[in-house]
């Protein structure tokens, strides 16, 4: 069994009338790579300043590491913590080196013992420690912070959307090299992002929030080939939504009859379909008609009319044919579907 490092239980806080947080369960495993992943506003920053101790919980335990931090009258302030946060902008201090502000947490023994040029080495900088920040790139700037904050080892590790001011390169560079250099050293760590790309390709587990909740958790894979609900399908991806109706395990809809992964309950339903999983060809299948394609290098996403009325959208690889508006195609489904029963 996986020891947990972080457990949040019943964690509420609210601003005014506006509840935040409402009733937060999570688990972190040690060594583990958490995404709270979720829209503006859902309380993912919220659940983030909990953690690091900037806000006071209403209600509800955080324990990190089997000490109690915040819950039944108790509040440890951010500096007894050991939690460390990585902040969007790195906060680098200007007027300290690399070395120092990597080493600025450390007592002597461990700026001695090597800790400083081991953790630089880990994010990509090793030979950096004599720069200044501003002798440094953003995405440079941006690895000293998160060496910053491995250097003196703590039992937690906060990322606030520390990519968010990169190009979409060094984004994807920076992403696994980060991703390496904490699972090198071993950090159990929480990335707060709404960037859905970010948290699928990163994080050993993904938390999904909605209005001040946790919806779903699981491996990235889980959440994105079995969202819990139409929403969260909506969210994390591209998501094609059809009503349908289940019959056993098949789905009847729009794009005909669909085999269903995993049980469903008979009756109305909604289908969800990635668009990756839509097939066109010049005939078989459902005629559609081509309302527009829009090219993105490796791949074309393409909006299609059913003669129902029914839109929807496939994610097609790149061959070099362009599909004009009103050109007639077949669209077949490969793979089964997810079914969810229509609230009663």
């Amino acid at each position: 069994m996986t020891e947990s490092m972080v457990n949040l239980a019943g964690v509420t806080k609210s601003y005014g009338p506006v509840a935040a947080l409402a009733g937060v369960d999570l688990d972190v495993a040690r060594g583990e790579l958490l995404a709270v992943l979720g829209p503006s506003g859902c309380g993912k920053t919220t659940l983030l300043r909990c953690l690091a101790g900037f806000e006071r919980v209403d209600s509800g335990v955080v324990t990190v590491a089997g000490q109690r931090l915040a819950g039944d009258r108790v509040h440890v302030p951010p500096h007894r913590r050991r939690v460390a946060v990585v902040p969007q902008d790195g906060a680098l201090f200007p007027h300290l080196s690399v070395a120092d502000n990597v080493g600025y947490g450390l007592d002597r023994a461990a700026r001695r013992g090597g800790r400083v040029e081991e953790v630089l080495a880990l994010v990509g900088l090793d030979g950096y420690g004599g720069r200044m920040p501003h002798q440094l790139s953003g995405g440079q700037q941006q690895r000293v912070a998160v060496a910053r904050a491995l250097a003196p080892r703590p039992p937690l590790v906060l990322l606030d959307e520390p990519f968010s001011a990169l190009d979409a390169q060094l984004r994807a560079e920076l992403r696994v090299d980060v991703r390496r250099a904490l699972h090198a050293d071993g950090a159990t760590a929480v990335l707060v992002t709404h960037d859905q790309g970010e948290a699928l390709s990163m994080a050993d587990a993904v938390a999904v929030m909605h209005a001040g909740r946790i919806v779903q958790c699981g491996t990235p894979a889980e959440v994105y080939r079995n969202p819990a609900d139409p929403w969260v399908a909506g969210f994390v991806g591209d998501a094609v939504l059809l009503p349908a109706t289940v019959d056993a395990d098949v789905a009847v809809t729009p794009l005909g009859r669909l085999p269903l992964r995993g049980p469903a309950a008979g009756g109305i339903a909604t289908v969800l379909i990635r668009p990756e999983q839509l097939r066109l060809a010049p005939t078989g299948g459902s005629a559609a008609t081509v309302v527009r394609q829009d090219f993105h290098g490796h791949d074309a996403l393409t909006t299609l009319r059913l003669a129902d009325g029914t839109v929807l959208t496939a994610r097609t690889l790149d061959e070099g044919v362009a599909l004009p508006a009103g050109a007639q195609v077949g669209v077949t489904v490969r793979g089964p579907v997810r079914a969810y029963a229509e609230p009663a």
